[in-house]
C-alpha cells in the first residue's frame, strides 16, 4: 500500500525507467519506508489582528489587538500564546490552520494568508516541531473569539511596541524592542523582548527575529506577532 493512490502516483512518473536497484516507481514506493529517518513534527499558528475598519479599508491599517489564547496543557501551560496545533497527517496546512482557528477561539471563515515557517531547532520541548504562521486582519470588534479545545481562555490584547536599542556589528544591523500586549478589560499584561537582526551587506537581508526574554507569553510567540506587524506595515507601505 502506498500513501499515494497508484493512479495519483502516475504523476511522479518521471521519465519512466528503473532507478538503480532495477524498481518502478510503483515497486519503489511499495517498499519505501517512511519511518527510515527521523521527521519533524508540523504545527499551525494564527495570528488575527484587529485595526480601525477605515484604515483596512483605505489600505493603511494599524493593528492595535491580537488574538491570543491562554493554554490550559504543558508546555507554557497557564500562558497565552497564538491560537494554533499540530497539523493532521492528511490535512493541507490551510485547512489546519482554519480548524485549529475554529477549534480554540469559534472563529470561522476568516481570510488568512500563510506568512511564514519557523524551524528553531529549539522552539519547543516536546520534539522537532517546525510551525507554519497564518496572518488575518479584521475590523475592530467585528468577530467575537470562544475558547475551545486545549484553550483554557481566549481574549483580544491590546498592542504596544518600543525599541530599547540600536547596533551595527560584523556586517549587520540589530534592533532590540519590547513588545507588550495588554488583556482588553485589564488583568494581564505579557512583556517580550526580541531582537532583529539583518545584514547591511548583502541584497538579501535575512532578516531575523529572536525573542530574548519572555513573560507570560509562550514559546517564539513575541517575536512571531512582531514580524506579523512588520509584515502587515510593509504591505501597507509604512
Amino acid at each position: 500500500m502506498t500513501f499515494l493512490r497508484k493512479e495519483e502516483n502516475a504523476r511522479f512518473l518521471g521519465t519512466g525507467e528503473k532507478n538503480a536497484d532495477g524498481l518502478t516507481l510503483q515497486a519503489f514506493l511499495e517498499a519505501y519506508d517512511p519511518k527510515k529517518y527521523d521527521s519533524p513534527c508540523s504545527t499551525v499558528d494564527n495570528l488575527i489582528f484587529e485595526a480601525p475598519g477605515e484604515q483596512i479599508a483605505a489600505g493603511k491599517p494599524v493593528p492595535d489587538r491580537i488574538l491570543l489564547i491562554k493554554r490550559k496543557n504543558h508546555p507554557s501551560i497557564g500562558w497565552w500564546a497564538l491560537p494554533g496545533g499540530f497539523v493532521e497527517f492528511r490535512e493541507d496546512l490551510d485547512t489546519a490552520a482554519a480548524r485549529e482557528l475554529a477549534e480554540e477561539t469559534g472563529l470561522t471563515g476568516i481570510a488568512e494568508e500563510q506568512m511564514k515557517t519557523y524551524g528553531e531547532v529549539g522552539r519547543d520541548p516536546r520534539t522537532r516541531i517546525i510551525t507554519t504562521a497564518y496572518i488575518a486582519l479584521v475590523p475592530d470588534g467585528s468577530v467575537k473569539e470562544k475558547a475551545g479545545d486545549d484553550a483554557k481562555d481566549a481574549g483580544w490584547f491590546l498592542i504596544s511596541r518600543k525599541k530599547l536599542s540600536e547596533r551595527e556589528q560584523n556586517g549587520k544591523k540589530y534592533q532590540n524592542w519590547e513588545l507588550t500586549l495588554s488583556k482588553t478589560g485589564g488583568g494581564v499584561v505579557t512583556h517580550t523582548e526580541v531582537e532583529i537582526s539583518e545584514r547591511t551587506d548583502s541584497f538579501f537581508k535575512k532578516r531575523q527575529y529572536r525573542v530574548v526574554k519572555t513573560d507570560l507569553l509562550a514559546a517564539d510567540h513575541g517575536a512571531v506577532i512582531l514580524e506579523g506587524l512588520d509584515v502587515i506595515a510593509a504591505k501597507a507601505g509604512r
